[in-house]
């Protein structure tokens, strides 16, 4: 027996060194509408025991939505039990492979980095480091360790002048969001470059940290090997590979919306903090004792989210933050008239344990904390084509400003 698994074992790591970059040619995207306690029931079970299905949203409730991707080989299963259980289901992408495609064009790359197209983590990286070279006494590097397969988690600090209130950036922590790490890069080259002098103010009255790439393993899988990829890279199983980041904080840990299953997109990792990526940004930031607002970036589904994500319990600041956060997204709608809710996470979307915004609230208490679910709402998902980077993210900085001045204001920083 112990023969065979390692056999086992040997034939997958083989595989996995030759294995070709998935493609995925004639796989559907479906909006299912959940109608009834059985049909919730059996999504639940399918995005436990996926066997191909792909889940673009989680199945939490009754009376909500998920986009589900349909393989070729499952269409029958589908069929079936679209019949059988009566399912409510749009086509809503025939060819995700076309889909991503556009998304991954690089004619519009140049030779210098910019927001045309979206970057590899090496890419990303020489930027900071530019940055670091530019902006001397300005721009600092932070490198705060290695991901599970040694890659750098690597970010930078800005900082103008001595005594200010710090705000942390963190992206692409869920490795298929790339929009989110595109934002932030963006957000970074305004604070340095831009003349405006709203930007100017929040530029130099605050300490910023960014880390653009908080899970590298996983994002760089999205690119070399499967684009729908989301957790990180670590060996949690022989079949199964990774846990997903944002549901491994050690805040609440399983305490709803996560789980326990390796192979499940949400599975949470066998411990808080077992993975590697999530641990060292965690000890990190508790080294900032003048933190004064966390953002987290992710996509899609515009929405601004605040903690708690294990209840829908109005905790802590919550009549203070969701005041700052709703005038945020009134300023975030009036240059391009994109519209986002706002709500903590349990009441937005659905109950989703140990993420990096329940512990930097629920640990270190930090006053303002706030997640983003950055475009669309889901004609691409997580393939947002490269043209709609520069107007996410000038939005997006518009909302961030408006939540610095508001606390700023209120005497919070």
């Amino acid at each position: 027996m112990k023969f065979a698994l390692v056999c086992l074992a040997l034939a997958l790591l083989c595989g996995a060194a030759v294995a070709e970059k998935a493609r995925y040619d004639n796989y559907r995207v479906y909006r299912v509408r959940i109608e009834t306690d059985r049909q919730l029931e059996l999504l639940k079970a399918l995005e436990q025991n996926p066997d191909g299905y792909r889940f673009w949203d989680e199945p939490a409730k009754v009376g909500t939505e998920v986009l589900l991707v349909v393989p070729p080989h499952q269409r029958g299963h589908f069929g079936e039990l679209r019949a059988k259980l009566a399912f409510r289901a749009q086509l809503h992408i025939a060819d995700l492979q076309k889909q991503i495609d556009l998304e991954s064009r690089t004619a519009l790359r140049k030779e210098t980095f910019g927001w045309t197209a979206y970057y590899r983590t090496d890419e990303i990286y020489a930027w900071l480091d530019s940055l670091v070279a530019s902006y001397p006494g300005v721009v600092s590097p932070l490198n705060i360790g290695n991901s599970f397969e040694g890659r750098p988690i690597k970010g930078v600090k800005v900082s103008y002048k001595a005594g200010n209130k710090a705000v942390v950036m963190e992206s692409l922590i869920h490795a298929r969001e790339w929009i989110s790490g595109a934002t932030t890069t963006y957000v970074l080259n305004q604070l340095l470059t831009s003349t405006d002098p709203k930007v100017r103010n929040i530029a130099e009255n605050f300490d910023w940290y960014f880390f653009p790439v908080t899970n590298p393993d996983g994002y760089e899988y999205t690119h070399t090997t499967d684009r729908q990829w989301r957790k990180t890279r670590s060996e949690v199983s022989i079949l199964c590979r990774g846990a997903d980041p944002n549901r491994n904080w050690g805040y609440n840990f399983m305490q709803g919306g996560a789980s326990n299953v390796p192979c499940s997109d949400t599975f949470a990792g066998p411990s808080a903090f077992s993975e590697v990526e999530t641990r060292q940004l965690a000890d990190f930031i508790a080294t900032l004792d003048n933190m004064s607002t966390y953002l987290s970036f992710h996509a899609y589904s515009q929405l601004l989210l605040v903690p708690y994500g294990h209840t829908t319990a109005q905790l802590d600041n919550y009549d203070e933050t969701i005041a700052i956060g709703t005038k945020a997204i009134n300023k975030l709608r009036e240059r391009y008239g994109t519209t986002y809710r706002i709500g903590n996470i349990a009441e937005a979307i659905y109950v989703a344990s140990g993420g990096s915004i329940d512990w930097v609230k629920g640990v270190l208490r930090t006053p303002l904390v706030y997640c983003y679910e950055l475009r669309d709402l889901g004609r691409y998902g997580f393939v947002l084509p490269p043209d709609q980077i520069i107007p996410t993210a000038e939005e997006t900085l518009d909302s961030i400003i408006v939540i610095l001045e508001e606390g700023q204001a209120l005497g919070i920083h």
